[in-house]
């Protein structure tokens, strides 16, 4: 899984060849937004490719595509999955930690939810924000983490601000944890949306870590304003947990 075999979206062909729209049979007893998103679903390749190779989630594709262009991981890495479920980071992270006899990698998902077994993968249903979650997180881990992700997203209550707001609070509160349990060198890899009320974060993560960017994989769709920020190079104990300045 960690070639180089998905830098074009799965399902176009080539020679100028049309890919045949899907539309849906029946429309009844479904709101117009679901009508969308389902039209959406049903013609999207990455759905497509991920039900084929078995990822819990298209979101799969969007790790492997900013692993394929940074380098992320290495094989015995240690590697911390915050909001997990229902796994596709967890299931790619895995793959490119894979055990090796010098030094096990290990892959733990966390989510306050119940998530089904994955393997290769340590599974914690856990609110990473509860008193003793980071003792409790590092016990199940092993250690600190070599890199800390966060694909999370708080459920959409269709106000544009207010889901804006909601997600970025979970990133901040994602790097800040972060900053908690990350050995130094380490790196984190966090969604957020455009649109602003990134200060905070992004101070957070430039006092603890050398390089910070935005990034936005090809799996992202064009349409969206979702973005990912990653963080490498954490600087250690020395600016550990120091929240961004008022």
């Amino acid at each position: 899984m960690a070639g180089g075999d998905m830098k074009k979206a799965p399902g176009k062909t080539g020679s100028g060849a049309r890919t045949l729209t899907t539309r849906l049979k029946t429309a009844e007893g479904r709101t117009i937004s679901s009508q969308r998103w389902l039209q959406r679903q049903l013609n999207d390749p990455y759905v497509t490719a991920a039900k084929a190779l078995g990822y819990r989630s298209r979101a799969a594709f969007k790790l492997k595509q900013i692993h394929e262009r940074y380098k992320l991981f290495r094989k015995g890495m240690r590697v911390l999955d915050l909001g997990a479920a229902p796994g596709g980071w967890s299931q790619i992270a895995a793959d490119l930690v894979a055990t090796s006899a010098a030094r096990p990698g290990r892959v733990l998902a966390v989510d306050i939810n119940p998530m089904e077994t994955l393997a290769g993968v340590t599974v914690l249903q856990e609110d990473f924000l509860s008193e003793g979650a980071e003792g409790r997180i590092e016990v199940a881990l092993g250690g600190r983490a070599d890199a800390v992700l966060s694909d999370m997203a708080a459920p959409a209550t269709g106000h544009r601000l207010t889901d804006h707001l909601r997600i970025m609070a979970l990133a901040e509160a994602a790097g800040v944890f972060a900053a908690e349990v990350l050995v130094p060198g380490g790196f984190f890899l966090c969604k957020v949306l455009q649109g602003g009320s990134e200060h905070d974060l992004l101070t957070l993560l430039k006092r603890n870590f050398t390089a910070v960017r935005h990034v936005k994989p090809e799996a992202s769709r064009s349409d969206s304003a979702e973005l990912y920020v990653l963080a490498t190079g954490f600087r250690g104990s020395a600016n550990r947990g120091k929240a961004a300045s008022p």
